[in-house]
């Protein structure tokens, strides 16, 4: 597996590729001049196309997977119970629906404050009998007190490929992260770093829920979150586009301080503690980077995995 990554990822002092196949020469060829440049709303990739698309202003609208690249997917509703859980969100500005108030309730200080951020932020309040939050909450403890939160809009992974975003792309992919609190704590850090967004998969990951929103400590207003059918599928997606992929794991061929890639368009997928990258994410990827640590240490955490790459990735691409 390792010999794979370098043979697609390998690059020569000097910044040449060697005489290989793989995702090189197509970002080559794609960064080499084409003569003069598209219009806006002819290149499949930038807002302006979108923007026709969505107004019917052209019948292209599709990027290079065929997938119309203004569509949203919208998870589920969500409903947070129990009055710590609900002024954490609300300290926190998770998007609210609606708060959702027994009624008799006894108050106290949590109960107060929570009425005092919904009434400076303007939040519909619902006084509501306690079966009623009972049936809503799903039986939950919800002690009298309870949110709604409104639907995630997702991104699509082909809207993180914007040639007008600044800097150099930088793309955070999670291959079978299911705790929503590192989640969260990724999109945190891909702000943190310069980042563009994050691409989870559909099935099997954690999404964003209000956990992940409270988490990301108000950058998940800032960062987008794209959710992708088919995770390999996007990774070669935005092979495609010039970038390369990178997986995180132990067992990487190449260390961290070693990555030449760093200033290149760049995804970097993050698997899961247990199980690391699956095995077509892996052969997907480019390269696979280890973290140099003590042996006494024998993995890190996801989401600080994730901030310590994207740390290195921002130092060597700092002009100087």
């Amino acid at each position: 597996m390792a010999g794979n990554s370098q043979r697609r990822g390998a690059v020569r002092k000097g910044g040449k590729k060697g005489p290989t196949v793989g995702s090189g020469g197509q970002r080559r060829r794609g960064l080499e001049g084409k003569g003069p440049t598209p219009k806006a709303t002819d290149r499949p990739n930038h807002k302006a196309h979108r923007a026709a698309a969505r107004s019917g202003g052209g019948g292209a609208g599709r990027g290079q997977s065929g997938r119309t690249s203004t569509r949203r997917t919208k998870a589920s509703s969500e409903m947070v119970a129990g009055r710590n859980a609900v002024v954490e969100a609300l300290r926190a500005d998770v998007p609210v629906t609606t708060m959702y108030v027994a009624g008799r309730i006894d108050s106290d200080d949590r109960v107060r404050e929570a009425l005092k951020i919904a009434t400076q932020r303007g939040l519909p309040v619902l006084e509501t009998p306690r079966g009623e939050l009972d049936r809503l909450t799903d039986g939950a403890v919800h002690q009298g007190l309870a949110l709604q939160v409104p639907p995630y809009e997702y991104a699509h992974p082909s809207d993180l490929v914007d040639p007008d975003m600044p800097g150099i792309p930088l793309v955070v992919a999670l291959d079978g992260i299911t705790d929503p609190r590192n989640l969260g704590a990724i999109v945190r850090s891909v702000a943190a770093f310069g980042g563009h967004g994050v691409v989870v998969p559909g099935r099997r990951s954690a999404g964003m829920t209000a956990s992940a929103w409270k988490t990301s400590a108000g950058a998940a207003a800032r960062i987008p979150v794209a959710q992708a059918t088919n995770l390999t599928r996007a990774l070669e997606d935005f092979r495609t586009a010039g970038f390369f992929v990178i997986g995180l794991d132990m067992d990487g061929n190449v260390e961290l301080p070693d990555l030449d890639l760093a200033s290149e368009p760049l995804v970097v997928v993050v698997g899961s503690e247990g199980k690391g990258l699956s095995r077509l994410v892996r052969e997907t990827c480019d390269q696979i980077v280890s973290i140099p640590m003590s042996s006494a240490v024998e993995s890190l955490n996801a989401g600080i995995a994730t901030g310590v790459t994207l740390y290195e990735v921002a130092r060597r691409r700092r002009p100087g």
